[in-house]
């Protein structure tokens, strides 16, 4: 009863919001040739029925029903819409908020408001330059977001970082390695595409490979389809890989507990098809001409609400005798919560999640997105002392099946002596 409730309010809200931009819409075209306004305002309700439509959808049908990949198209076909009204309405309140206040301040000046041409009366009328300016950027946001989706979603950087470390065995210097993240392959919608971002990849002639978690949205099937798409990537020393909190299933609703678990298992068992030597908390030696530096590999851990399956104290144990640590821990914030205060002899941990949130500014040593009001650390390289953590904007996409800005990321790490 109180999820049926909640649907029909917020689609009560999305209605309200739809009439709304469309009293601002009505003004910034009225200028415009009624056959022209016509058009313009049936494109607009088209839109308008189509997205309610998906919505209404979305809750009536079965969780399962969509395959994942329609499921990210349906939900950004909703939300793509909504977040571009939400930016028209919030200058149309400026307006709006303006008019109230004039509105006040004509009980004692009168002169302050137009007379009404159809009453007489006075009114407050609204900016057609606000809502003009409503328009404009309600469509250019959205316009951005398509844009995204069309350009951004595959267009692979590969990111170059040289980092130093005191301890770094000379057999190490100048190791190359590749690290990918968050691949989440129940989003993909062009597989060329992603073939060729791996084939980006394996041109680096990386000497070992990291993934640090995230190959699904939520269930194991997801990665069936790319599973001989990512197998090529390859490296003399191997590829290592972790779980992301997206690879538990935790956010899907599952008929029964057996299910998850088996989920899980099938998980598991699709990094073995693909080649990739999972870690769930624990080290191994990397050893080259007889000497070895240690790789530490925790289960997902996160800070608030994010699941905390990884065992670091575990994973940890016996490792002393390593000149140099490097973890594999697929959150950032772990970082912070727990290496920094107790695992000083960490070296450098190599991390994912963030995404950037696939929305941001990155132009030269400008580097800006509303991901950073949640984590202090989100993307690229950061230092505390003689420790490094690199945190990966992430190979695929979630959500939004795009990128603006902060665009995927295919991370070459050189390990160089400080």
């Amino acid at each position: 009863m109180n999820r049926t409730f909640f649907f029909i309010i917020l689609a009560f809200i999305l209605f309200a919001i739809d009439w709304y931009v469309w009293q601002g819409l009505k003004l910034a075209i009225r200028g415009l040739a009624p056959l022209t306004q016509r058009w313009i305002g049936g494109a607009y309700w088209a839109l308008t029925v189509l997205t309610l439509g998906a919505y209404i959808g979305m809750q009536l049908l079965p969780p399962d029903y969509f395959k994942s990949t329609t499921r990210t198209f349906v939900v950004a076909f909703i939300a793509i819409p909504y977040l571009s009204k939400l930016l028209a309405v919030v200058i149309l309140l400026i307006d709006d908020i303006r008019r109230f206040f004039q509105w006040i301040v004509s009980f004692f000046a009168p002169s302050v408001a137009t007379p009404s041409p159809e009453t007489g009366e006075p009114t407050i009328p609204r900016s057609q330059f606000l809502a003009t300016t409503a328009v404009v950027a309600g469509a250019g946001l959205m316009g951005t977001f398509a844009y995204g989706i069309l350009s951004g979603a595959h267009d692979y950087r590969i990111r170059r970082v040289k980092v130093p470390l005191k301890n770094l065995p000379r057999q190490f210097h100048g190791m190359k390695i590749a690290q990918l993240s968050d691949i989440h392959s129940g989003s993909f919608f062009n597989k060329t595409a992603v073939k060729g971002g791996v084939e980006m990849l394996m041109k680096e002639k990386p000497d070992i490979a990291f993934f640090t978690g995230d190959l699904v949205n939520d269930r194991a099937m997801e990665v069936k389809d790319y599973i001989h798409i990512f197998d090529k990537v390859k490296a003399p020393l191997g590829v290592h890989s972790v779980l992301g909190n997206h690879d538990y299933g935790d956010y899907f609703h599952w008929a029964d507990v057996q299910s998850k678990t088996n989920n899980l298992s099938d998980l598991k068992k699709a990094h073995e098809l693909l080649g990739w030597k999972l870690m769930l908390d624990e080290n191994r030696p990397i050893t080259v001409d007889g000497e070895s530096i240690g790789l530490i590999g925790i289960q997902n851990w996160g800070a608030g609400n994010f699941a905390k399956y990884g065992n670091l104290e575990k994973a940890y144990a016996h490792t002393d005798e390593y000149p140099v640590k490097i973890l594999l821990s697929h959150d950032p914030s772990h970082w912070e919560a727990q290496v920094l205060p107790k695992y000083k002899d960490i070296d450098l941990a190599l991390a994912g999640h963030t995404h950037g949130m696939q929305f941001g500014v990155e132009i030269g040593k400008v580097k800006w997105s509303p991901v950073q009001y949640r984590y202090k650390r989100w993307a690229g390289l950061y230092q505390e002392e003689d420790q490094y953590l690199y945190v990966n904007r992430g190979f695929g996409y979630l959500g939004y099946p795009g990128r603006v800005g902060i665009l995927p990321e295919i991370t070459i790490l050189e390990l160089v002596k400080a």
